[in-house]
């Protein structure tokens, strides 16, 4: 499945959830809810603090486009 189908299929299950619950958006179990990359969509190896995948993060640090990271070097 390409990655913009699962966040297709992950946002429409989103939707049912919250519908079902009227204003409580809580999910029934929380497992069912995956952290993914803004950029790609990667479910896994997700910073969470900037909501981007290592390998996207990576990319975006290097080119000096996330304020506040540089490489290290020592």
């Amino acid at each position: 499945m390409a990655t913009t189908a699962k966040r297709v299929k992950d946002s429409k299950i989103q939707e049912k959830f919250d519908k079902a619950r009227g204003k409580e958006p809580k999910l029934k179990f929380s497992t069912r809810r995956h952290n993914r990359c803004k950029l790609c969509g990667r479910p896994r190896a997700y910073i969470r603090k900037f909501g981007l995948c290592r390998l996207c993060f990576r990319g975006l640090a290097l080119r000096g486009e996330i304020p506040g990271v540089s490489k290290s070097s020592w």
